[in-house]
């Protein structure tokens, strides 16, 4: 069965932002991932056909399919654990999240559902979405 995780994406204001982040990791990296101390024990229900669902100033704006968990000891000695993701930023309907610490499991049946493409192609630029979803308005 599939699952999801939920994540605060600090340091980021914005979709664009992230993308560029995530551009420069894989230019340096070859691959898109993120780094946590604790390792999901439902590891094979996330690389499954789930994601990662990232909330930007408190609105969950866009998710991310994870590709792997991976395992690993930094050079410290501390056990810790790769998220990897594909590149593709998938937007969601906008959801607002209050603030947590780590990330969160997410059933599929809670997951917000993705924005299905505009047929004229006007869509409305990710950070108009997100302050429209803070004040209720989508």
């Amino acid at each position: 069965m599939t699952v999801h995780l939920v994540k605060l994406c600090v340091g980021i204001s914005d979709v664009e932002e992230l993308a560029e982040w995530q551009a420069l990791r894989r230019r340096q990296a070859r691959r898109v991932y993120h780094v946590t101390r604790m390792v999901p024990t439902r590891a094979a229900e996330l690389v499954d056909g789930g994601s990662m669902y990232w909330v930007i100033r408190g609105v969950v704006l866009v998710r991310q399919r994870i590709e792997a968990v991976e395992r690993y000891t930094d050079e410290e000695g501390i056990g810790r654990c790769k998220l990897v993701f594909d590149p593709e930023l998938v937007p969601v309907r906008p959801v607002p999240r209050r603030a947590f610490q780590g990330w969160r499991y997410l059933d599929p049946a809670d997951a917000p559902p993705d924005l299905p493409p505009s047929p004229a192609g006007d869509e409305l630029p990710p950070k108009l979405r997100a302050e429209l979803a803070a004040l209720g308005l989508l």
